[in-house]
Formats: C-alpha cells, structure tokens, sequence
C-alpha cells in the first residue's frame, strides 16, 4: 500500500515537473485541442457561421455608404466650383464695365 502511495507522489511530482515545463505545456494544450476540436466544432459552427454572415453584411453596409459619401463630397466639390466660376465671371464683367467707359448719346 505504501509503494502505491509512493508511486502516486511520484506520479504527482513527475507531472509538477512536466508542468512547470514550457514545451510539455504545449504539448498538451495541442494534444486537447486535437481532442477536442471534433466535439467542440459542431457546437461552434452556427455561431462562427453567423458572425461570418453579420461580418459580411456589415462590410456590404460600410462599402455602400463609403460610395454614398465620397459622392456627396464630389457634388458638393462640383457645387462649388460652378459657384466659385459664376462668382469669377460676375466679377470679370463687372470689371470690364467699369472700366470701359460707356458713351452716352450725345457724344456720337
């Protein structure tokens, strides 16, 4: 009874020691992962599926309103620029009436 009891420290101590070593940490989380991936995966798959589902949609969502914004920026950038263009213009043909002088009827 007492070389089991011995056997079960020995075991224990053996096991402390694997454990306090990096690489038999390894080993064994890849051994349980390898295990438990067959169980583990159906149960995970309509979750991971869905969030895959919502991830696209939202992507579909941020591209069309991407689109939606850099348009209203461009006709906002063309809005002003025809405005910009008028405003020239205006002051152009203001210029030039000034500065021409007008002959009036008499002067003919």
């Amino acid at each position: 009874m007492q070389e089991m009891s011995q056997g079960a420290t020995g075991l224990r101590q053996r096991i402390a020691q694997l454990s306090a070593n990096p690489n038999a940490q390894a080993i064994a989380i890849g051994v349980t992962a390898v295990a438990l991936t067959p169980v583990v995966l159906p149960l995970v798959k309509p979750v991971l599926k869905a969030t895959i589902k919502t991830s696209v949609t939202l992507f579909e969502k941020a591209k069309v309103a991407m689109a939606e914004t850099g348009e209203m920026v461009a006709d906002i950038a063309a809005e002003a620029k025809a405005e910009a263009l008028t405003e020239a213009q205006k002051r152009a043909s203001l210029k030039s009436a000034i500065s021409t002088p007008q002959l009036s009827p008499n002067q003919e």
